[in-house]
């Protein structure tokens, strides 16, 4: 019976793919097993405010933040990591489960593999589920973060041997210290590139008197933000709106930014210690030569390793292509669930 399992399993992969999503607060990443990255689009949807009829998804639906009429609303469906809007999540993985088949109806609903923090509760686990399968998976599995992104980054997890991870997504950090494929001590904070950009709108605000928009702070963020000095210190000019409701530009300095994100970047510090601190001796011991691997898009802040790793006093460093570290991490997955299966959450529902 086990051999026959097995050859309906094969034949069903035939016409259906194997997903992996990292289902983040910013973006989404979508993988398939034997394939690239499929998707990679922020995690936003524009709907028409009075019927909730989808407009856009993605990219697109990114460029009318702040900019819609009356009518028009662009919602972001996860907040800090987690699905605040259920019904406008499952639209969004609709899209993206459609797009990865090209826009194709599906023979056979795939199996999707999502990402989620990995201080999830049991409610919003079963919104993900629930999403999920409502889009068109016919079988959901859900994974940590931080393991996902472990083995995303390289990290040999399955040894004996303390590695510890670090992925600061757009709207939590997710910190795990990983051995023999258990994550032995963890911490999910509802901080990450999220938090990055409310601590440049706040200081400008403050500052110059000046509102600027959520995408406007995210350009600033990327172009002049860094979490310790740089070599070369940069400026950028912004423009918004003043106290009096009049447009104004002014020019910022990477030294002010930095001032201004480091609030939300030493809660970070501070949790990567709190992780160790919890971490059994031998397994902290193996991390004086394993170190700290950094992973997802907050991850890229200039010099977040260079903090951490005076904060700490451990080896840090930002992880290969950080960005796509959960979803590869998935894709790994995906390719291997027999294997891996003890590893998942998972949920029979049909």
């Amino acid at each position: 019976m086990l051999g026959l399992s097995r050859i309906i399993q094969s034949v069903v992969g035939l016409f259906s793919k194997d997903l992996g999503i990292d289902l983040g607060t910013a973006n989404t990443v979508v993988v398939a097993r034997g394939e690239e990255i499929l998707a990679n689009e922020p995690s936003v949807v524009a709907i028409v405010r009075e019927s909730d009829h989808v407009l856009a998804v993605g990219s697109e639906a990114k460029r009318m933040l702040g900019k819609t009429p009356g009518d028009i609303q662009a919602i972001r469906p996860l907040k800090e990591g987690v699905i605040s809007n259920a019904k406008i999540a499952e639209k969004m993985l609709q899209y993206f489960i459609t797009k990865a088949h090209h826009g194709r109806r599906f023979l056979v609903r795939p199996r999707v593999l999502i990402a989620v923090p990995a201080g999830i509760t049991d409610v919003e686990k079963d919104a993900v589920f629930l999403s999920a399968h409502k889009a068109g998976a016919r079988k959901v599995y859900l994974v940590e973060e931080p393991r996902a992104a472990a083995i995303g980054a390289g990290l040999p997890i399955e040894e004996p041997r303390g590695h510890m991870v670090v992925d600061v997504g757009g709207g939590t950090t997710e910190t795990a210290v990983i051995s023999c494929a258990s994550i032995e001590s963890w911490s999910s904070i509802r901080v990450g590139g999220d938090a990055f950009d409310e601590a440049i709108k706040d200081y400008v605000w403050r500052t110059y008197d000046l509102r600027i928009g959520p995408q406007t702070a995210e350009r600033v963020k990327i172009e002049i933000g860094s979490a310790a000095p740089l070599k070369e210190e940069l400026k950028m000019t912004v423009r918004g709106r003043s106290r009096s409701g009049l447009p104004r530009e002014v020019t910022l300095s990477s030294e002010e930014i930095r001032e201004a994100l480091h609030e939300p970047v030493m809660r970070i510090v501070q949790e990567v210690k709190n992780v160790l601190e919890k971490t059994q001796e031998e397994l902290a011991a193996d991390l004086v030569e394993t170190g700290i691997v950094l992973t997802g898009g907050g991850a890229m802040l200039r010099n977040l390793p260079v903090i951490i790793q005076q904060e700490t006093g451990l080896p840090t460093r930002l992880a290969d292509d950080s960005l796509y570290c959960v979803a590869r991490g998935c894709l790994r997955l995906l390719e291997n669930l027999e294997r891996f299966s003890s590893l998942l959450t998972h949920d029979e529902r049909s």
